[in-house]
Protein backbone atom coordinates (compact mmCIF):
# COMPACT_ATOMS: atom_id res chain seq x y z
CA UNK A 1 0.00 0.00 0.00
CA UNK A 2 1.62 3.13 -0.91
CA UNK A 3 2.27 5.97 2.18
CA UNK A 4 -0.47 8.18 0.66
CA UNK A 5 -2.89 8.68 -2.51
CA UNK A 6 -3.32 12.04 -3.79
CA UNK A 7 -7.02 12.57 -5.61
CA UNK A 8 -5.92 15.54 -7.53
CA UNK A 9 -3.41 16.21 -10.38
CA UNK A 10 -2.14 20.11 -11.12
CA UNK A 11 -4.59 20.03 -13.69
CA UNK A 12 -7.22 20.05 -11.05
CA UNK A 13 -5.30 21.08 -8.16
CA UNK A 14 -6.94 23.18 -5.68
CA UNK A 15 -6.02 24.79 -2.85
CA UNK A 16 -6.70 21.21 -1.05
CA UNK A 17 -5.70 17.80 -2.13
CA UNK A 18 -7.50 14.80 -0.87
CA UNK A 19 -5.33 12.06 0.94
CA UNK A 20 -7.38 8.72 2.32
CA UNK A 21 -10.70 11.06 1.73
CA UNK A 22 -8.93 13.76 4.15
CA UNK A 23 -8.60 16.99 2.65
CA UNK A 24 -5.50 18.16 3.70
CA UNK A 25 -3.81 21.94 2.74
CA UNK A 26 -1.32 22.25 -0.25
CA UNK A 27 2.01 23.76 0.81
CA UNK A 28 2.88 26.96 -0.57
CA UNK A 29 6.78 27.21 0.18
CA UNK A 30 6.70 30.88 -1.00
CA UNK A 31 3.91 31.40 1.69
CA UNK A 32 4.73 28.81 4.63
CA UNK A 33 8.31 29.02 4.91
CA UNK A 34 9.17 31.74 7.02
CA UNK A 35 12.16 32.68 8.55
CA UNK A 36 12.25 33.56 12.83
CA UNK A 37 12.93 37.48 12.48
CA UNK A 38 9.33 37.22 10.35
CA UNK A 39 7.67 35.09 13.23
CA UNK A 40 9.53 38.37 15.81
CA UNK A 41 8.32 40.62 13.43
CA UNK A 42 4.33 39.46 12.13
CA UNK A 43 3.41 36.93 14.63
CA UNK A 44 -0.15 38.15 14.54
CA UNK A 45 -0.41 37.90 10.66
CA UNK A 46 1.16 34.37 10.84
CA UNK A 47 -1.64 33.05 13.36
CA UNK A 48 -4.01 34.61 11.47
CA UNK A 49 -2.86 32.95 7.66
CA UNK A 50 -2.12 29.28 9.68
CA UNK A 51 -6.17 29.67 10.94
CA UNK A 52 -7.74 31.22 7.72
CA UNK A 53 -5.74 28.46 5.13
CA UNK A 54 -5.43 25.47 7.57
CA UNK A 55 -1.67 25.15 6.13
CA UNK A 56 1.16 24.82 8.62
CA UNK A 57 4.08 27.30 8.48
CA UNK A 58 7.70 26.20 8.73
CA UNK A 59 9.48 28.40 11.06
CA UNK A 60 13.40 28.57 10.17
CA UNK A 61 16.39 29.95 12.27
CA UNK A 62 19.86 30.22 9.91
CA UNK A 63 18.22 28.82 7.10
CA UNK A 64 17.14 25.12 8.94
CA UNK A 65 13.93 23.94 9.80
CA UNK A 66 13.57 24.69 13.63
CA UNK A 67 9.46 24.61 14.52
CA UNK A 68 6.23 24.27 12.62
CA UNK A 69 3.16 26.54 13.60
CA UNK A 70 -0.39 24.62 13.22
CA UNK A 71 -3.91 25.77 13.41
CA UNK A 72 -5.32 23.50 16.23
CA UNK A 73 -8.27 22.03 14.06
CA UNK A 74 -5.66 20.49 12.43
CA UNK A 75 -3.07 19.47 14.69
CA UNK A 76 -6.14 18.00 16.50
CA UNK A 77 -7.38 16.06 13.39
CA UNK A 78 -3.58 15.12 13.08
CA UNK A 79 -3.82 13.75 16.44
CA UNK A 80 -6.26 11.41 15.67
CA UNK A 81 -5.32 10.43 12.70
CA UNK A 82 -2.28 9.06 13.90
CA UNK A 83 -3.50 7.02 16.84
CA UNK A 84 -5.68 5.34 14.49
CA UNK A 85 -3.30 4.63 12.35
CA UNK A 86 -0.91 3.21 15.58
CA UNK A 87 -3.98 1.16 16.65
CA UNK A 88 -3.83 -0.36 12.76
CA UNK A 89 0.17 -0.91 13.06
CA UNK A 90 -0.23 -2.83 16.66
CA UNK A 91 -3.43 -4.73 14.92
CA UNK A 92 -1.26 -5.87 11.94
CA UNK A 93 1.14 -6.72 14.65
CA UNK A 94 -0.93 -8.80 16.57
CA UNK A 95 -2.31 -10.60 13.25
CA UNK A 96 1.60 -11.25 12.13
CA UNK A 97 2.10 -13.26 15.48
CA UNK A 98 -1.10 -15.01 15.25
CA UNK A 99 -2.64 -13.22 18.39
CA UNK A 100 -6.40 -13.70 17.09
CA UNK A 101 -9.57 -14.67 17.82
CA UNK A 102 -12.38 -15.92 16.06
CA UNK A 103 -15.19 -13.97 15.79
CA UNK A 104 -17.53 -15.98 17.20
CA UNK A 105 -15.20 -16.97 20.04
CA UNK A 106 -14.80 -13.32 21.09
CA UNK A 107 -18.74 -12.43 20.83
CA UNK A 108 -20.01 -15.80 22.91
CA UNK A 109 -16.92 -15.12 25.76
CA UNK A 110 -18.43 -10.86 25.54
CA UNK A 111 -22.51 -12.65 25.98
CA UNK A 112 -21.35 -14.76 28.99
CA UNK A 113 -19.36 -11.79 30.54
CA UNK A 114 -22.81 -9.62 30.39
CA UNK A 115 -24.97 -12.48 31.20
CA UNK A 116 -23.11 -13.19 35.06
CA UNK A 117 -23.65 -9.39 35.72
Amino acid sequence: MPDRVLESTPANRTEFDTIYSLEVPIMSIEKDIRPITYLKARAADLLKQVNETRRPVIITQNGEPRAVLQDPRSYESMRDALGLLKLIAQGEEDVQKGRTRLQDDVFSQVEKAIGKR
